[in-house]
């Protein structure tokens, strides 16, 4: 039988003939790195034994006498040094390549490889076709057990301030350079490409940041441009609000608007449009940002109180010369005629819109899918009044209703947007219309400049810590003695 094979270790070739499997020691304490190359030394025809230590694969060198030995150099209970220094100690064994394999690569590695008889060196990590054609190249070449192999004269080699007595014959010494200077030249193979993919990574990279500056200029121009137009928008938006106060005794007016992004789909108005006729409306837009925004200017623009082609709350009657008034229901009706969700990119929106009789206080409104008032008279809670009908634009031919409530002296009466009583906290409950209404009645003491600031901080309060989620907006009035 031949050396390195067993009784077990013979197969069947292609033409029925037995013939040896050439077997191979692993020594590795890694059992996965271990495994994996003892798969791939048999896909390649050997039989592959694992030692997971230096001792252990000692063993298996002594039961199965392998064709090579390959081993790990750092390992416990016994080192790949140990090991082979052990094999080349044995007259029995001494014939025995042994491939050391490290992620170590000083050149007193290789020294100490040469003091230990060591008959290849492979840098980790390594190629597997590299490593089993190391393994080929030492079955083709065997070691001479020859008085010149082996009574070779020592050699005394100092590195790093330490000696090593040198004692491998040539062809050993020979096949470990070898496959040091092929280790090396490999290495130097893939510095090179490393190198060169370096190379090539920082001219895509150069190429790229390139891109990237003209990129970042272009996002900074369309940025500083957006800036601008929304700036400009804000300035629009803002035109819809009251920007200065009226004469109007009768009534103490106060309002407070904040909007959750820096263009809102909220605005509210209010404005003398004869000399005993008031005008009270709030607005919401679905949605946020610069669509809900135009939408809102638009709106805004046929609510102006200025007689007007386009104007819905006022008109010139030519045959007596005067302005009339357009009464709730028509406004709201008329605006569902010019605003359908349709051709409004699927946006709609809510409106409470009001006249007040100066001379009576009787106070008609239509309510359009927005939330109905709430009317605050001495020594009573807060209470909602009637008020309920589908938003504009959702369907054509709708028919508004219209609500009334007759007001006296000392009553408050509040309009606002659904942003109050649906205000979200951190765990993201309403504030709810009854919380509303509670606050309401215990702020009734405060003057009403100081009762809708209470309200506002209450809402700025209940969504902490990161502020409202959509536009507030309250509009409330006092009837004075």
């Amino acid at each position: 039988m031949m050396e390195g094979t067993t009784s077990n270790d013979l197969s069947l070739n292609t033409q029925g003939v037995l013939i040896a499997k050439p077997i191979i020691v692993i020594a590795e304490d890694s059992r996965v790195q271990g495994k994996v190359l003892q798969q791939r030394l048999i896909a390649a025809g050997y039989d592959a034994h694992v030692g997971l230590n230096g001792s252990l694969a000692f063993e298996l060198v002594n039961q199965h006498r392998p064709c090579v030995v390959v081993s790990d150099i750092e390992m416990p209970v016994m080192t790949g040094y140990d090991l082979c220094r052990s094999i080349k100690n044995d007259p029995e064994l001494r014939q025995i390549p042994v491939i050391l394999l490290s992620t170590l690569a000083d050149a007193e590695d290789i020294i100490r490889g040469l003091d230990v008889g060591a008959d290849n060196y492979i840098t980790k990590p390594y190629d597997t076709g590299y490593l089993i054609s190391r393994i080929e190249a030492l079955r083709s070449t065997p070691l001479l057990d020859s008085e010149e192999e082996t009574s070779n004269t020592e050699i005394s080699v100092t590195l790093s301030g330490r000696t090593y007595k040198v004692k491998s014959g040539r062809q050993q010494t020979l096949n470990l350079l070898v496959s040091t200077f092929e280790n090396a030249v490999a290495k130097n193979k893939e510095l090179h490409r490393s190198n060169e993919q370096l190379i090539l990574a920082k001219e895509k990279l150069s190429a790229w940041n390139s891109q990237l500056e003209s990129l970042n200029q272009k996002l900074k121009s369309l940025n500083d441009r957006m800036a601008y137009d929304l700036e400009a928008a804000a300035k629009v938006q803002k035109s819809l609000l009251p920007n200065e106060p009226i004469d109007c005794p009768e009534v103490t007016i106060v309002w407070d608007y904040l909007p959750c992004e820096e263009l809102a789909g909220d605005f509210l108005n209010y404005a003398k449009l004869d000399d005993h006729t008031l005008a009270l409306y709030v607005v919401d837009v679905s949605g946020h940002g610069p669509a809900s925004a135009l939408l809102a200017v638009a709106v805004g623009r046929v609510m102006s109180p200025e007689v007007s082609a386009t104007s819905l709350l006022v008109r010139f009657d030519p045959f007596t010369g005067k302005r009339v008034v357009t009464p709730p229901v028509t406004v709201v009706t008329e605006l569902n005629r010019r605003f359908p969700m349709e051709s409004q990119g699927g946006l709609h929106l809510t409106i409470l819109y009001g006249l007040l009789d100066l001379r009576t206080k009787l106070f008609r409104y239509a309510c359009a899918g927005h939330p109905q008032p709430v009317l605050q008279t001495p020594g009573k809670p807060a209470a909602f009044t009637d008020g309920e009908g589908l938003a504009v634009g959702w369907f054509e031919d709708v028919e508004f209703d219209e609500f009334s409530v007759q007001l006296a002296p000392g009553d408050r009466l509040y309009l606002y947007s659904d942003g109050i009583p649906e205000a979200l906290d951190a765990d993201l409950e309403e504030l709810t219309s009854e919380r509303m209404l509670r606050e309401l009645d215990n702020s009734r003491s405060q003057p009403l400049a100081g009762q809708v600031s209470y309200l506002r901080s209450v809402v700025d309060k209940w969504c902490q810590p990161k502020g409202p989620r959509d536009d507030v907006s309250i509009l409330a009035i006092e009837i004075n003695d």
